[in-house]
């Protein structure tokens, strides 16, 4: 298989679920052992440190972007293959997307839910072509997937939105679309 790196955007804090950790270390795991090379966020907190975690345990490659704003707050990680710090979180989303070849979205805040929408939009203007992946752990989305759908309904997306968001329930579901 061609080298492939995905982007993940996610929570720098774990959520009140168990399963959100979970999923994301195991995505880690998954990713790593299908020789993904991880784009993230480049916390050590959270869903962000899970998954890089979980990458670095089974011998993956880890690329962190973290603006300088947020090193104390999501604490920079330091045992990751690569950590870029960089002015602000403009450049950081630039440059994630560069980087990867696809990207995977899962539980997270407001920060999650701009570089999803960022993506999405990004990729309606057809500005990249990349697949992103939603991963609904838990049923964590299904308020935002219904809202989209009513975003169609009510015509304002321009086309429909499930061509370019694939939702997924699992880290395995998210693996097999992907690869």
């Amino acid at each position: 298989m061609a080298s492939k790196r995905f982007a993940v955007f996610c929570g720098s804090k774990s959520g009140a679920d168990p399963l959100f950790e979970q999923q994301a270390f195991e995505l880690g795991k998954q990713m790593a052992l299908h020789d993904i090379a991880l784009i993230y966020g480049g916390g050590n907190k959270g869903l962000m440190g899970a998954v890089a975690d979980a990458m670095m345990a089974n011998g993956g490659e880890v690329i962190g972007v973290i603006p300088e704003l947020l090193l104390e707050w999501e604490h920079g990680h330091q045992g990751i293959t690569e950590l870029r710090v960089v002015p602000d979180m403009h450049i950081r989303k630039k440059m994630m997307y560069e980087l990867c070849d696809a990207a995977v979205v899962l539980p997270g805040g407001n920060g999650t839910l701009d570089e999803l929408f960022e993506m999405l939009t990004w990729n309606t203007l057809k500005i990249h072509d990349k697949k992103i992946v939603l991963l609904n752990s838990n049923g964590f989305y299904n308020h935002l997937i219904a809202h989209i759908d009513n975003m169609f309904q009510q015509g304002f997306l321009y086309e429909a939105w499930r061509e370019r968001l694939i939702v997924c329930n699992g880290p395995g579901d998210v693996i097999s679309c992907l690869v």
